[in-house]
């Protein structure tokens, strides 16, 4: 028979490491004995009841079967003729148990074996299930947030991160390539997604390629974010290489980017950090269309910018500068483009122009 002094001392180390309930893992190895039982001594109509008595040592097993005049199903019911001298002791419709663990007791080896692999099978998958549910309940109320975690493990391109006692999995394709991920490392990722579409496996996306992860960062350091009184108007990323970021704010007074980039450039130093050093531009909103478009280049010096009957922004750049106005891959005016909305045509001058108005 199963030894349940090893198993109590499985149950209590499995309940403590992964933070289950003990009575969860208890009915998990007595439904793995019931499962087992009716494959090898019963058939699936069996109405079997097992109790794991840790302190005697004891397995008990018993069949349910409903008192009736005519037996029709064997597996479930049982006549009174059946019952013997106890017959008058019941009555019809009553419910009994009757012990059949002399069945297991005789079969000690074979039902050890099957009991025992059953049971580590569900506990496998049960502990799964609950891993699931409690990482959901974790997640749940997180989505669009951002949260602290730790690199637990990388193996190859799979990076799980643990979060309140948690381990979720951070895919590949939310990753940055910048980024060098070490178990014990602390970064902040995040919540994409959260989704528990009621098939026991809810979807947890974290992300370090958001752009809302810039954002969200932002916040942390920044009470101006957080009060209203400056705004995130429009933020685009090529992640690993820069991000570009537009805020206002609706009191003259005060100046939107020097506010998000800090005393010294402490703030936006913070956060370019927290990203391996990925580049953050942050530029004040205007209406002025060929201003927004000249800032958004940054950090090129701009001579001009002049908008044609299609509505491409044609910028005047000095020669000198093109490069970076055009940024590594052409990222920098992409980026602009994306933070604008306005196609860009860069022309390379010789002597300086007009500067945008």
């Amino acid at each position: 028979m199963l030894d349940l002094k090893k198993i109590e001392a499985a149950i209590n180390h499995i309940a403590a490491e992964r933070g289950l309930r003990r009575e969860d893992l208890v009915e998990i190895i007595e439904s793995a004995i019931r499962t087992a039982y009716k494959k090898d001594y019963g058939t699936k109509d069996d109405i079997v009841n097992v109790k794991l008595d840790f302190e005697t040592g004891d397995i008990a097993v018993t069949l349910e079967k409903t008192v009736v005049e005519e037996v029709t199903n064997p597996n479930t019911e049982i006549s009174k003729a059946e019952l013997g001298e106890d017959a008058d002791a019941f009555d019809i419709g009553d419910i009994i148990e009757i012990d059949v663990s002399d069945v297991l007791r005789d079969n000690q080896q074979v039902f050890g074996r099957i009991a025992s692999q059953a049971a580590r099978q569900v506990i496998i998958q049960k502990i799964g299930e609950s891993e699931k549910a409690k990482v959901y309940e974790i997640f749940k109320d997180k989505q669009g947030e951002i949260v602290n975690v730790r690199v637990d493990m990388v193996e190859n391109d799979r990076v799980f991160v643990e979060f309140n006692g948690s381990q979720v999995l951070l895919p590949r394709g939310e990753q940055v390539s910048r980024d060098k991920y070490t178990p014990g490392m602390r970064l902040h990722v995040f919540v994409k997604k959260v989704e528990d579409e009621g098939h026991g496996d809810p979807k947890i996306i974290l992300s370090r390629k958001d752009p809302q992860l810039v954002a969200k960062l932002f916040e942390l350091s920044t009470p101006e974010l957080e009060d209203g009184t400056i705004e995130i108007v429009k933020i685009v990323r090529e992640p690993g290489f820069k991000t570009k970021i537009i805020v206002a704010s609706e009191f003259e007074e005060v100046d939107p980017a020097g506010a998000l980039i800090g005393p010294k450039g402490i703030r936006v130093k913070a956060v370019v950090e927290e990203l391996s050093g990925e580049k953050v531009d942050v530029i004040n909103y205007t209406d002025n269309a060929r201003e927004l478009v000249a800032q958004a280049l940054n950090p090129a010096r701009i001579l001009d910018v002049q908008f044609d009957e299609e509505g491409v922004a044609q910028v005047s750049v000095p020669k000198s500068e093109e490069v970076r106005a055009i940024g590594r891959s052409g990222g920098n005016v992409r980026l602009a483009e994306q933070l604008t909305g306005y196609r860009i045509r860069l022309i390379g001058v010789e002597e300086e122009g007009i500067a945008a108005e």
